[in-house]
């Protein structure tokens, strides 16, 4: 079966415009991830970051280092409120009771 010349004719300008809807697309998102801070994505789908030179690479480190310092942080801040909250919810007897306790055990 051989395309009718009239169909291909109808078919062209559709697939123009999809095609051409297709790359206005792709630019426009290519354009919002740049804009944005979103990292490329290469043809596998793995992110491409861009080369920001040694200055944003340090910049990086030091903010990778001061958010794990501050994740350290965090996690003794939830512990001591733990602490807090168990102290604020015990009933009295009871936290006197470990505290005596835990006075007997240094003292021996």
């Amino acid at each position: 079966m051989a395309l009718d010349p009239i169909m291909l004719e109808a078919a062209a300008p559709v697939a123009a415009i999809i095609g051409f809807t297709s790359v206005i697309g792709w630019v426009a998102t290519t354009w919002l991830k740049v804009k944005n801070g979103y990292p490329l994505e290469n043809s596998w789908g793995k992110p491409m970051y861009p080369n920001g030179g040694g200055e944003a690479m340090e910049r990086i480190k030091l903010l990778s280092q001061e958010n794990a310092q501050l994740r350290a942080e965090l996690g003794s801040l939830k512990d001591r409120m733990a602490v807090l909250e168990r102290i604020a919810t015990d009933k009295p007897s009871m936290l006197a009771a470990e505290i005596d306790a835990l006075a007997t055990k240094q003292l021996n």
